[in-house]
């Protein structure tokens, strides 16, 4: 499984991204994706996930309220809309991919890892 994430960039505090995370070869034995950010000198934090065939979610508690995930299984495409965004949601944001049949927050359940793409919010 391969992973493309895009959509971050450079944006005020209070405003939206979208990012989105494109998924190609053996998709069909993926059953959970999620997001993960790292913030410099911090470690990668679990932000919010979802299954692939029933779409159900879990996310963290400080994006709660603010940030979406959703997929689209005709596309092989997993979205994360963030709005209100506050500068500590300042980090490289990492798409990734499980086998297991769980949403998980643990990193280490994940095998497979796109590339980040850097989300930067100014005050």
């Amino acid at each position: 499984v391969q992973l493309q994430a895009s959509g971050g960039g450079l944006v005020q505090a209070g405003g939206s991204l979208r990012l989105s995370c494109a998924a190609s070869g053996r998709t069909f034995s993926v059953y959970t994706m999620a997001w993960f950010r790292q913030a410099p000198g911090k470690e990668r934090e679990f932000v919010a996930a979802i299954t692939w065939g029933g779409g159900s979610t879990y996310d963290t508690n400080s994006v709660k309220g603010r940030f979406t995930i959703s997929r689209d299984s005709a596309k092989d495409t997993v979205y994360l809309q963030m709005n209100s965004l506050k500068p500590e949601d300042t980090a490289v944001y990492y798409c990734a991919a499980s086998r297991a049949m769980a949403l998980a927050t643990n990193s280490q359940v994940y095998g497979y890892w796109g590339q980040g793409t850097q989300v930067t919010v100014s005050s």
